[in-house]
């Protein structure tokens, strides 16, 4: 009964909390229809067709701040899996009113911390000893505080630092009801989308959250990570202390560091933004493509800067492993060819890419696939500037543009079902977007495709030889 009423608490406020900022932004795109003064035709493609009067446009403005610190006290108040919800769209807030990114960037370490006593009663209870009989010190004030736990800073008995990672007591039951929640709301979305393959999103969503909230497994990624990058001192991982951690305490070495997103602190130290974003894709890319092991939940609070030999060499200090996944062999082949069809230029190789990757469903209608696909590669291929600061700077009829099918609704449709969801894309999807935008944060004109040449050429060596 009590599980059964936190259910429907959570979901009657996240519920009005979308409805009203849903509702705001009717209203005012009713308004707009409304007001807005229509202009003679113009030969130039990017010419507007319409003005908005002043007011509508300052009204707009004040809306997105508005909506955006609203959404951000309804998810302080849920937690729980809105903070990380929140925590991907402040990273995607290219395609976000800057009101939102500059709200949701709070998520990423300053989640509200729980009082020590709730905290040390969940150590005592998970480890079966006292912090004060485990450490020389550890301070009641958290250095971070995320959305499934909180970092507390402590000594071990030889004076060594370390860091102390104490899952929230109660979390994962409230995961379960949050993604009650979300699984209602795509069986809702179903009714009114063409697009299927829900149930995978979801299940892939219950596992991630499963999988942050066993430190035991995270300890065993953290591991694994540090053994694949032993011969790479420039990618620094903590240690884990075994005979202080469990399932929902983690204690590893602790590591200093700038936050990689505050270039203006880079900066200041001498240590090149654009190093930096090249050795964290340099980073991702040997993840995806060498190792096939790879850090779902690259946002900025998961990555520190320390200082390298030179500024063109800092080291890249990579944490929290909860999120790390495993790249199933036929989806990074397939993503492999899908890199070398845009470096060659080749649309045959592009749908030979997706289809081994999985995106294209057994009843799907093959020639209007291709069409589509082939259309939207001849378009990217006629953008010249491909990096993040170029679409984060794109105007919103540019990308319109650029993504518009051009198709009618009906062949929509038809074109939303012949595409799949292949198994293992949810991670890999979301850890390219959110390392996307967050090297356009760090330095927006870094070239990805150029970063990955080096990691995907040699891929296509070793097919050829074992064809010979």
């Amino acid at each position: 009964m009590h599980v059964r009423l936190r259910f429907l608490s959570r979901f009657l406020r996240a519920g009005y909390l979308a409805l009203r900022i849903l509702a705001s932004y009717v209203l005012q795109t009713s308004l707009e229809r409304v007001f807005r003064r229509e202009l003679p035709p113009s030969s130039e493609a990017d010419a507007p067709k319409h003005k908005l009067p002043v007011w509508l446009k300052r009204r707009a403005q004040t809306l997105h701040e508005r909506n955006a610190q609203r959404l951000l006290r309804g998810i302080l108040k849920l937690q729980g899996v809105y903070v990380k919800l929140g925590q991907v769209l402040s990273i995607m807030g290219g395609f976000l009113p800057s009101a939102f990114r500059k709200q949701l960037e709070s998520l990423q370490d300053a989640v509200p911390p729980r009082p020590f006593a709730q905290m040390r009663a969940h150590f005592v209870k998970s480890l079966g000893r006292t912090p004060e009989a485990c450490f020389a010190s550890i301070d009641d004030s958290p250095i971070a505080a995320a959305s499934l736990g909180q970092v507390h800073s402590a000594r071990l008995k030889d004076g060594t630092r370390v860091a102390v990672k104490i899952l929230y007591p109660g979390i994962r039951e409230l995961v379960h009801a949050d993604l009650a929640v979300v699984r209602w709301v795509l069986r809702a979305y179903q009714r009114f989308l063409p697009v299927g393959n829900f149930e995978i999103v979801h299940s892939s969503l219950v596992d991630l959250l499963r999988r942050e909230t066993d430190y035991v497994h995270e300890a065993g990624c953290m591991r694994r990570f540090a053994h694949n990058f032993a011969g790479r001192p420039e990618i620094v991982v903590p240690s884990v202390v075994d005979e202080l951690s469990s399932g929902e305490v983690l204690t590893m070495t602790f590591m200093d560091g700038v936050k990689v997103s505050h270039v203006a602190t880079l900066a200041q130290q001498e240590i090149s933004a654009e190093a930096v974003a090249r050795r964290l894709l340099e980073c991702f890319f040997e993840q995806l493509f060498v190792h096939r092991f790879f850090h779902a939940d690259p946002h900025p609070g998961n990555f520190l800067v320390q200082r390298g030999p030179t500024p063109e060499e800092p080291k890249l200090v990579v944490l929290d492993f909860g999120a790390v996944s495993e790249a199933p062999e036929e989806l990074i082949e397939g993503l492999i060819d899908v890199l070398v069809a845009f470096f060659g230029k080749d649309g045959a190789a592009l749908l030979r890419g997706f289809s081994r990757m999985g995106f294209i469903a057994h009843d799907s209608d093959r020639m209007l696939l291709e069409e589509t696909v082939l259309i939207y590669f001849d378009r990217l291929l006629s953008v010249k500037n491909r990096t993040p600061g170029a679409i984060m700077r794109a105007s919103g009829g540019e990308l319109r543009r650029l993504l518009d099918p051009n198709l009618e609704l009906r062949r929509v449709r038809e074109l939303a079902r012949s595409f799949s969801y292949p198994e293992g894309w949810f991670y890999v999807e979301r850890a390219l977007v959110m390392t996307f935008w967050l090297c356009g944060e760090i330095y927006p004109d870094i070239d990805m495709l150029s970063v990955a040449f080096p990691y995907v050429m040699p891929k296509l060596a070793e097919r050829q030889n074992s064809v010979a």
